[in-house]
């Protein structure tokens, strides 16, 4: 759990399997079912060689197709129970300590923040930064780990995990993996 790359295409999955990636999640944003399965297959393959789990982002269907180990659902996603019925592992999305709380009860772990303001999902979709305070405050409830997600980089990582964090979500800091790794690595 400590490091999930959030990825839309295989070159991004390559190096952040490679620095140390421990999770891959395919991100494509609007983007049809067989989309995602067709344009996932080779990143699914990839994950496979490197004994990274996959997981696919917002489609339990795409992740059924494609064979995923899980699949990260944000708070108005459907399909949760489909995916425990299937044996997928279940990421749900938190933003506050009352969602925290219900999404435990059905998720294998938590993403929980935006932590930091964050370019990857813009204003008016993006819910206001929670901060490391709002962060130990789900992990303090959370009864499943924790992944702390937005505006997250080799920078601040460590924080994150000393909050109570079981390990970070990153976007644009995919491609920079092995410092991520190394800094979270340290705080543990």
């Amino acid at each position: 759990m400590r490091l999930h790359a959030l990825v839309a295409d295989l070159d991004t999955a390559r190096v952040a399997a490679v620095g140390g990636a421990t999770v891959i999640q395919w991100r494509l944003k609007d983007v049809p079912t067989l989309e995602v399965v067709e344009r996932g297959r080779s990143t699914r393959s990839l994950c496979a060689r490197h004994d990274v789990d996959f997981v696919v982002n917002d489609d339990v269907e795409a992740a059924l197709m494609l064979g995923a180990d899980g699949v990260h659902l944000g708070r108005s996603d459907e399909g949760a129970e489909r995916a425990k019925e299937q044996g997928l592992f279940l990421g749900l999305s938190a933003a506050s300590v009352e969602e925290a709380r219900e999404a435990a009860g059905l998720a294998d772990y938590i993403g929980a923040g935006p932590v930091w303001a964050t370019p990857s999902k813009p204003k008016p979709d993006a819910d206001p930064p929670i901060g490391l305070e709002g962060l130990r405050e789900i992990c303090a409830v959370a009864s499943v780990p924790v992944v702390a997600i937005g505006g997250i980089d080799a920078s601040n990582a460590a924080d994150c995990v000393r909050a109570g964090a079981a390990g970070v979500a990153v976007i644009r800091a995919a491609r920079d993996a092995a410092a991520l790794r190394a800094a979270i690595d340290a705080a543990f």
